[in-house]
């Protein structure tokens, strides 16, 4: 009977389809990969949690906008200010964790992830809050649509551009002259102890970054750009090093006649298409991202 009188309320309906396709958003976001992050289960247990709350939060505002009960709808700019919150938690947690890494993320790749799973929840809001709206307007079958719908648009902002559309990778010899180490015809660091030196030649991998034009010149000479490659590279092939080792440290200099990058890794795998394939992946960090080539004295070709 109770049941009975629950479904009675036309909201009702609309509000299951709502949190249920805003949970399923958030499932096919929240991914544990090479990177360990988010923990399983802990970490994934937290998100899944923050999701449930985005995800009710987006199908309840819905029906408190067609009953015109707009105070409930401030419960909105609540729920932003807690996300803001949950990206100062992850901040705080990997750069915590960071500390203890041989090859750090960098402070460039940690506050990316955090601005990152802020964003999904806001994914989440907006897929339940439409597909709440379309189940009131079109029946269930609206509903679905739209949820599949969102769930693709979702699929969009998983992942963005790699490396591999803004540079060329090419491998290239790792060379120790003296004291001096070189990757190809850039210089990467000096390295006076011979037991390091030998340990370069025998798992010494090196590779150059080609930028394709003014753009990606500028981006991959970020240092925090340069750093989420080294750590993903790293992280995937393994290094051999440990702490209180600066000369077995990977490096990735910069060419600053002609933007070109030489990337020194020491990796435990020593398969090279491997790791140009890994280079080739790395996550173009957002806040790296630089547009000189759309500044108006580039476009008219100023002095």
């Amino acid at each position: 009977m109770l049941l009975k009188e629950l479904f009675a309320n036309e909201y009702v309906i609309p509000l299951i389809f709502g949190f249920t396709f805003g949970i399923l958003t958030r499932l096919y976001l929240l991914r544990t990969d090479y990177r360990q992050y988010p923990t399983y289960p802990h970490g994934t247990m937290i998100h899944l949690a923050l999701g449930a709350i985005a995800s009710g939060l987006g199908a309840v505002a819905v029906p408190s906008l067609l009953k015109e009960n707009y105070t409930a709808v401030t419960f909105l700019s609540l729920a932003a200010q807690q996300f803001r919150d949950v990206r100062n938690m992850e901040r705080t947690s990997l750069q915590a964790v960071d500390e203890t890494e041989l090859v750090p993320r960098g402070k460039t790749y940690i506050e990316g992830i955090a601005q990152l799973f802020e964003g999904r929840n806001y994914l989440v809001i907006l897929s339940s809050m439409v597909t709440t709206l379309a189940t009131v307007l079109y029946n269930w079958w609206g509903g679905v649509i739209a949820g599949i719908l969102t769930v693709l648009i979702a699929r969009l902002f998983k992942s963005g551009k790699n490396l591999a559309h803004i540079v060329s990778v090419d491998h290239a010899e790792v060379r120790v002259d003296g004291p001096d180490l070189y990757v190809g015809d850039i210089y990467i660091m000096n390295v006076g102890s011979r037991d390091a030196q030998q340990v370069i030649r025998e798992y010494g991998m090196g590779f150059i970054l080609t930028p394709k034009n003014m753009n990606a010149n500028v981006t991959i000479s970020h240092p925090g750009q340069r750093q989420a490659l080294l750590h993903d590279a790293s992280t995937q092939l393994g290094v051999y090093t440990d702490e209180g080792e600066p000369s077995l440290t990977p490096l990735a200099k910069r060419d600053m006649k002609t933007g070109r990058i030489g990337v020194f890794l020491l990796p435990l795998i020593q398969d090279k298409e491997q790791a140009k394939a890994i280079i080739c992946k790395v996550p173009i960090l957002e806040s790296t991202v630089r547009m000189p080539s759309e500044a108006p004295v580039n476009q008219r070709g100023g002095n």
